[in-house]
């Protein structure tokens, strides 16, 4: 899914290509896409962009008189560049949006549909799409500290809770969490006054860092390839490549449909954090740390976890 650097990337690729002048057509090409009924297209066509801005992790498009569009990618939901009236492309495209400088495709590469596009009037409807969660690059720690505590949860899941944190998902957390060498499984009313501080300097840190990175690469042109897995990443889809800073094989844990990704040694003490399927399969043989792992990753006698599923592309 992409998450607060790539939306924040998207906004910085459209403004100077649609604010200031007319959405002239929408063409809808998906009936899944549009989950709103009023106001209606025609109401929306013909205004001129008054505004871009981000809600979580989701574009909206202002116009005047309180018109806006909401545009939620989800996780296989992307934009496309295209000159004017370029067709929408028959399997994944889902809607465009024509303007007088060229076209923006809105596509999906997934059967799931979960992408959507909302047309709303009003700050009360725009607010509805607002998961609320806290900016931690204008927070104060203090501010970050009690939204953290708000309720006993791993780290991993409070900062990946649009309701807490705005922008933030697997793919950064996983950075911000190797960043502040602290366990994905810790809990957050276990975290101590230092390690609230560092988390939230980590997070601050690794969102601005790569806002203005992938903005830095992709320069005037549009963005083609946004996706969750970044060459330069730490841990982030890297399971068993070496752990930039000390050179360990980074682990990953897969539960439900997530994944974390995370270094033993920088983050855990060298501890191993239990995958709930394989280690419920291996029992016993489960390794407890990372010299275990890699003394049975020599040893031919043992077999230590397999690579188990790719993670998602998306």
């Amino acid at each position: 899914m992409p998450e607060l650097p790539d939306i924040a990337l998207y906004l910085h690729a459209l403004a100077p290509r649609v604010i200031g002048e007319p959405l002239e057509r929408i063409r809808l090409a998906s009936p899944f896409v549009l989950r709103s009924t009023s106001p209606a297209v025609p109401e929306i066509e013909g205004r001129i962009v008054r505004q871009l801005r981000r809600l979580g992790k989701r574009i909206v498009f202002a116009f005047d008189d309180e018109y806006a569009m909401v545009l939620h990618l989800m996780i296989a939901g992307r934009l496309r560049w295209r000159p004017p009236a370029t067709k929408v492309p028959g399997k994944v495209g889902l809607a465009a949006f024509d303007f007088p400088k060229g076209t923006l495709l809105f596509t999906e590469a997934s059967a799931k549909h979960r992408a959507s596009l909302y047309l709303v009037h009003g700050a009360a409807a725009l607010a509805e799409h607002d998961p609320g969660g806290l900016d931690v690059r204008a927070a104060t720690t203090a501010q970050f500290g009690v939204a953290l505590r708000l309720e006993s949860h791993t780290v991993k899941r409070a900062l990946t809770d649009p309701g807490l944190f705005d922008g933030i998902g697997n793919a950064y957390s996983d950075e911000i969490l190797h960043a502040a060498r602290l366990s994905p499984l810790k809990l957050t009313t276990q975290l101590d006054d230092e390690e609230i501080a560092r988390l939230h300097r980590a997070a601050r840190d690794t969102l601005v860092t790569w806002i203005e990175r992938l903005q830095a690469e992709a320069g005037n042109d549009f963005p083609e390839k946004v996706t969750a897995f970044r060459a330069g990443m730490a841990v982030h889809g890297r399971y068993r490549q070496p752990c930039p800073v000390c050179g360990a094989p980074v682990q990953r844990i897969r539960y439900a449909s997530n994944e974390a990704n995370y270094c033993a040694r920088c983050q855990t003490g060298g501890r191993l954090l239990a995958d709930r399927a394989l280690s419920r399969l291996l029992k016993q043989d489960w390794p407890r740390s990372l010299d275990d792992w890699e003394a049975r990753t020599r040893d031919p006698g043992h077999n230590a976890p397999g690579p188990g599923p790719k993670p998602d592309p998306s």
